[in-house]
């Protein structure tokens, strides 16, 4: 076995051990009866347009991937940025701190002959909207809604703020890198030095010089940022629908559940939040934190029905996405570059 496929086993080792967990501690003496009598009460239509809004999250990345790759030059079509974007889901939900998802997008966009350097800017343009319409959301809720947070969270509201710090730091170096790289390289070079200096890092020529030359691609990023300001504005407001699609989810469970007093702006916040409080910590797909956050937060929504709400909205917005993600990345590796294949063959 080589090292990439250690690498891919120790991954699924990880994710099915920590899914165990969660079963584990969700579940324990809990009534199961009682849950599945509560999912078979819910009314459907409800749940139907929960499943819609995980389509509308992956579809939303393969229109913004297809937007930003058209624009330099690469004509992919909508069904194959349909199959990166699932990749790009599917890895990362599997790996720790979600760092497998992009690396994939790469291999399978030079199966369609994307050169690294333009796939490279288009994942960085994408992580970095993302990323800002967390920060965004968690700040507004920092600043209008802090009350609700803390009437919702409790003392778990902690990992609300060490997310939206982490979630705000990373937003604020990729800016950095982006928009500031001489700021950029002074500060890797510094950096650099004093974990040297620490003897953390033993001191190597080569190394200083890999470090500067593969900051080069964030300047190429900054130059596409700045001449595509029009595009990246649309971007964003994609990303916006996108993230908000998922967030809607537990507020259709609601409904599912006869819960027809809840406000939508209530449950997509609390789920907002959560997503805040999970998105950097090193766990595959969020797991057990995510579920133990719901069960916090949403408690004064759902009542007696938490955990099957819990359920149906974890199993719709997570482990839906996932199983239609792996899906389409089986099929992502059975079709991506074969009529490029076929075109250099004849």
């Amino acid at each position: 076995m080589n090292g990439k496929s250690k690498k891919i086993a120790a991954n699924a080792l990880l994710f099915a051990g920590i899914l165990a967990l969660t079963i584990v501690a969700v579940f324990h003496g809990e009534d199961l009866n009682a849950v599945r009598s509560a999912i078979r009460g819910c009314d459907s239509r409800w749940l139907l347009p929960a499943l819609g809004c995980v389509i509308v999250f992956i579809g939303c990345e393969a229109v913004i991937l297809r937007l930003l790759l058209r624009s330099e030059g690469q004509r992919l079509g909508l069904g194959r940025c349909w199959l990166v974007s699932s990749v790009g889901f599917f890895f990362s939900a599997v790996t720790p701190s979600a760092g497998g998802g992009q690396p994939m997008q790469v291999y399978f966009l030079r199966k369609e002959r994307v050169p690294v350097a333009v796939s490279a800017v288009t994942l960085m343009a994408v992580t970095l909207t993302y990323k800002l319409v967390l920060v965004v959301t968690g700040l507004y809720l920092a600043v209008f809604r802090l009350d609700f947070l803390r009437d919702h969270f409790g003392a778990m509201r902690t990992l609300y703020w060490i997310g939206l710090a982490l979630t705000g730091g990373c937003v604020a170096l990729l800016m950095i890198l982006i928009f500031h790289p001489r700021l950029a390289r002074t500060l890797a070079d510094r950096t650099l030095d004093l974990l040297e200096r620490l003897r953390i890092l033993r001191r190597r020529s080569d190394r200083r010089e890999r470090l500067l030359q593969s900051m080069d691609r964030y300047h190429e990023t900054a130059a596409y940022f700045k001449s595509h300001m029009g595009l990246m504005a649309l971007v964003q407001a994609v990303t916006f629908a996108q993230r908000f699609a998922l967030f809607t989810v537990p507020w259709l469970v609601c409904r599912a559940m006869g819960l027809t007093g809840v406000r939508w702006q209530d449950a997509a916040g609390l789920q907002a939040a959560i997503a805040v409080a999970a998105d950097m910590l090193p766990l595959p797909g969020g797991l057990g934190i995510t579920e133990g956050l719901f069960l916090t937060a949403f408690e004064p929504v759902f009542g007696e029905l938490i955990l099957p709400a819990m359920v149906l909205s974890r199993g719709t917005d997570f482990y839906c996405r996932l199983f239609i993600s792996a899906a389409f990345t089986l099929a992502a590796a059975l079709i991506l570059g074969k009529h490029r294949k076929r075109e250099e063959a004849s």
